[in-house]
């Protein structure tokens, strides 16, 4: 095993960093896991994540955490229903779709990401996790890397592994290629106490998750745990729109405002979540990674999950494919058919990278379709052409 003997730091705490970190010390390895946030009950911002049966799934069952996923997540939540800028039901699968069917490869469950997260952190050996570790640079030190963190701690890895997202601060040790801005911008809006302030708009989320396109512009939301539901008002602007745009996020009337300029015709079924937001509410630029990238494998450091291949989230790929690379970079870790680490890790990089890239193009496809003026023509053939999940 190539990784014997070796001391191997994760940066990041997410789906990823803590999949890689369970499947490791499963084949025994030495792994540290460094995440920015203060402690375990930092509230993890983000919708749900809907886990995918060759990918997601796959990793869980690997980490032999299956049985244990299944009491955490929550059934019925994957149910959606699809509506026009007028909150209208044009399509709905609450009455077909099983609350349970593992195994289906169409079945997803969806599970709030702290549950997610406290099913890694209790499966992990005590000392795994350094909290309060933000990281800021590491620079070469004989074999491996000596890393610095914003506390003023630093420590040695032979084996780095960036988990940090898609503002990597260890990306560019490896390569120069940055993303892209894909030219959809989304602002995540949370309520609190739902089903008392937003009535209506509980009652068409029904536990699971609405989906709704006009002028092209959507809204995409979701039931979460203790009564909260999340919601994003997405649509097409300029990279900079989220800075320059004078809205203050944290004034709910200007954000309705806002939605009642922007969101041409759409009826005020849809103000209620305004009115109710938990402020300040947050604009995501969404970008995307270049489907051609490719750089130079380096023997000590990779990168797993958003830090290696930013996406949109108009295909739910993005946490599933973290974990399926921290999957796929354990095995080949631990593969006796390398003769070195770095054939190893170059093994692992460039599957990752083409595997990637068409999750990336199929989630900027999907994008484009849903910010379409057609959109719930087109999401309603797409959904038609694929089957409805569940049926």
């Amino acid at each position: 095993m190539k990784i014997n003997n070796q001391q191997i730091a994760i940066i990041g705490g997410g789906p990823g960093g803590l999949t890689l970190a369970r499947l490791l010390q499963l084949k025994g390895a030495n792994v540290k896991v460094y995440e920015r946030d203060a402690n375990r009950t930092a509230r993890l911002i983000g919708s749900p994540l809907d886990m995918h049966e060759g990918s997601g799934l796959a990793a869980i069952r690997k980490a032999e955490l299956l049985e244990e996923f299944k009491k955490k997540f929550r059934a019925g939540a994957d149910r959606k229903v699809i509506t026009n800028e007028k909150a209208e039901i044009f399509l709905s699968d609450h009455d077909n779709k099983s609350e349970e069917d593992f195994g289906n490869a169409h079945f997803r469950p969806e599970i709030d990401r702290s549950p997610l997260r406290d099913l890694f952190l209790d499966s992990l050996q005590p000392g795994t996790m350094v909290w309060d570790s933000h990281f800021v640079s590491m620079e070469r030190e004989k074999e491996g890397w000596s890393l610095q963190f914003k506390n003023g701690t630093s420590v040695y890895a032979d084996l780095v592994v960036a988990a940090d997202g898609a503002n990597s601060k260890i990306r560019p040790y490896i390569t120069p290629i940055k993303a892209f801005y894909s030219g959809v911008t989304m602002v995540e809006i949370n309520v609190h106490d739902a089903s008392r302030k937003t009535p209506g708009i509980s009652a068409l989320l029904n536990g699971g998750k609405v989906m709704a396109f006009g002028n092209g512009h959507c809204m995409l939301g979701g039931q979460k745990k203790d009564d909260e539901i999340g919601f994003y008002a997405s649509l097409k602007v300029d990279e900079k729109w989220a800075s320059t745009n004078n809205i203050d996020y944290s004034d709910r009337k200007q954000l309705l405002n806002w939605f009642k300029k922007e969101f041409t015709g759409w009826s005020d079924d849809w103000f209620e979540i305004f009115e109710n937001a938990d402020t300040p509410v947050i604009p995501h630029p969404i970008y995307c990674i270049p489907f051609d990238q490719e750089w130079q494998s380096l023997p000590n450091v990779t990168l797993i999950g958003d830090a290696a291949h930013v996406m949109p989230p108009f295909a739910g790929e993005g946490a599933n494919m973290a974990m399926l690379d921290a999957l796929e970079l354990s095995e080949q870790l631990t593969s006796d058919k390398y003769s070195s680490q770095l054939e190893a890790i170059t093994a692992y990089e460039t599957e990752m990278r083409q595997r990637g890239a068409l999750a990336a193009k199929e989630s900027l496809e999907n994008g484009e379709r849903m910010h379409a003026q057609n959109a719930l023509e087109e999401m309603l053939g797409f959904f038609v052409k694929h089957g409805n999940p569940g049926e």
